[in-house]
């Protein structure tokens, strides 16, 4: 079965103009059109090769995904870095399916370089503002790398048993059996059944192809109006982007078509940070609806209120 993407919202005319404006100013003055990018004899596309190459080396598949390259495309840089003798492949000792780019001496001398280079760009750049303005320009940044990223993650509903939607539960479990005082029992966590077809759905978020966070509903009552949300997880990595808020927002969305005018769900008493994030979000606490055992706190809220979507 193949994940089904979740539908997107509508996104204003404006804004992409203006990221649209953004990108050719920002590609524009740092160079990134020069066939000689920061001076150095090959364009930005092999320049950002070398570099994600790094001292450590890297597969080509890690490569591709990392840098969102087409296989023949990345074939043909690797194999014009090869023939200047910056770039040595390999087959990887452990696993033949795998091929490993590594840098030769000449190929760390013009990272080197290359680092160098971009260090003054950036010098050059930041020496025209004040102390006060380069410190509002990197957290300017900073808070636009971090959208970005939560832009770039996509969200999907996945078949209960999907490998990727099993392997997020079992992260969850081992993540809250630290968190809690008297641990917790993986034997708890939904069942593939409880989260496809009509009643219930299990959605994955992906970041460059790795799921990185999940987050389940179920139908609650026989009646077919209430649904519960369960298993709300995100990778540490991916924490602080707004991606619970998020997934929250999409669970919602699954529950109401469904036909559920009601969401609820619990949360443990350690768990803090998603109590503030469900009562941010429009839950109300009611009292206990059902016998989890970690459950502390119980929430609800009705349908068709604001979405709790942004960071």
């Amino acid at each position: 079965m193949h994940p089904v993407p979740v539908n997107t919202s509508t996104v204003a005319a404006e804004d992409i103009a203006s990221l649209r404006h953004f990108n050719r100013y920002f590609t524009r003055r740092i160079g990134a059109l020069d066939d000689h990018y920061l001076g150095q004899d090959r364009p930005l596309g092999e320049a950002r090769l070398l570099f994600e190459i790094g001292e450590d080396g890297a597969s080509l598949r890690d490569l591709r995904v990392r840098l969102g390259l087409d296989a023949g495309y990345l074939s043909r840089m690797v194999k014009a870095l090869d023939a200047e003798g910056l770039v040595r492949v390999s087959v990887h000792p452990g696993d033949s399916r795998l091929r490993i780019a590594e840098l030769t001496p000449a190929g760390r001398v013009e990272v080197t370089e290359q680092n160098l280079r971009a260090d003054a760009l950036a010098e050059g750049l930041l020496k025209g503002l004040t102390p006060d303005q380069r410190e509002q320009l990197t957290g300017a940044l900073g808070s636009a790398q971090r959208l970005l990223r939560l832009a770039a993650i996509r969200v999907e509903v996945v078949d209960g048993g999907h490998p990727d939607a099993q392997a997020c539960l079992d992260a969850y479990a081992a993540d809250i059996d630290e968190r809690f005082p008297e641990g917790y029992d993986p034997a708890t966590l939904v069942q593939p059944c409880e989260v496809s077809g009509e009643s219930g759905a299990l959605l994955v978020a992906y970041e460059e192809k790795r799921p990185v966070a999940c987050g389940a509903l179920t139908g609650f009552d026989q009646g077919g109006r209430i649904g519960e949300i369960r298993h709300v997880w995100v990778h540490p990595d991916a924490r602080r982007l707004g991606l619970a808020r998020r997934l929250l927002g999409e669970l919602e969305r699954q529950a109401e078509e469904r036909g559920y005018d009601v969401v609820r769900l619990d949360t443990h008493a350690s768990l803090t940070e998603a109590q503030s994030l469900y009562r941010a979000c429009g839950y109300r606490e009611i009292p206990r609806y059902n016998d989890d055992v970690y459950g502390a706190y119980f929430f609800e809220k009705r349908l068709g209120t604001e979405r709790p979507w942004g960071p």
